[in-house]
Parts: structure tokens; sequence; C-alpha cells
């Protein structure tokens, strides 16, 4: 499991960001024509949710959906996810919670997969979803923790799968 995970708690736009390059989903440029806060954005969106996550997404967008991609990589990606108060941890964790409590299931097992490759542990996304239940409601959090252990042992599984045939 560990040899693909960022394990940096850099903030800044590059750090840690462990990007293919390419160039996402539209090419976009971000706020009024800057495509600075697009590229930290792919940047960071790469390091945090992998190059498959974003290069399947860009692959499926269509015009309709173009800008909206834009918009969340320029802004919650790039100008979110890169500012310096939070590392990529804490950051992931708040958005495990939020996910959870917000019901939000596929985005949920899509950030517990995300939190794994940024350096959270399974102990430490228990204690996320445990807190949640705390706080969010145990409904939510029972679910959350059915999401997050279909995502954890899909890792594992694909994990596994990597070690035999790679």
């Amino acid at each position: 499991m560990n040899a693909r995970r960022d394990t940096g708690t850099g903030t800044g736009p590059t750090a840690g960001t462990g990007t293919s390059g390419g160039t996402g989903t539209s090419g976009g440029t971000g706020a009024g024509g800057d495509r600075s806060g697009w590229d930290a954005g792919d940047a960071t969106r790469r390091a945090v949710l992998g190059d498959e996550h974003v290069d399947r997404a860009a692959a499926d967008g269509t015009p309709f959906t173009a800008d909206f991609q834009e918009f969340i990589t320029a802004y919650a990606w790039g100008e979110i996810w890169t500012r310096p108060g939070l590392d990529r941890r804490v950051r992931s964790c708040i958005t495990l919670a939020m996910l959870a409590a917000l019901g939000h299931e596929h985005e949920l097992g899509l950030h517990v997969r995300a939190a794994l490759r940024i350096g959270l542990t399974e102990e430490e996304i228990k204690e996320v979803l445990l807190q949640t239940a705390i706080y969010a409601g145990v409904p939510a959090a029972n679910r959350a923790f059915a999401v997050a252990r279909a995502a954890l042992e899909s890792d594992r599984d694909e994990e596994d799968e990597n070690d035999r045939t790679g």
C-alpha cells in the first residue's frame, strides 16, 4: 500500500503533488483567463485523487460538464486545497467528515481512497467516522462506515492484484 501514497504534508500549489503532467479536464484557464489556478488545481487533484481518476473524469467530460470540471479544478483544488493554513491530511479528514455527514456516498468512497493515498491510515479514517457519529448522527456514520469499508476492501483487493501481476 505505501508505495503509491503521498505522505507529504506540503500545502503549497506544488508541494508533494506527484503529478504526471497531462491537461486534466478541459485544459481550463481558471478565473479570468489565469491558468495558474487551474494548473495548481490539476496538480493537487492528481496528487490527492490520482491520475486515473482525473483522467477518467476528463475522458467522461462533455461540453455540458466542462465548465463544472474547470470550476472545481481551479477553485476547489487550485484555491482551497492549496491554501497554506491546513495540510492535506487535515483537509482530507474534514472532507471525509463532511461527506459522511451529508450522505454523499460516491464522493465519500473516492475520498477514503484519496485519504489512504496521501497517508491517512485506516485507523485514522475510522476515528474521523467515529467523531462524525457524535456530531452528525449515528445513521450517517453507520452508512459512512459501510461505504468506507467497501472502499478500503476495494483498495486492498486492487493492491493484492497489483502484487500478483506487477
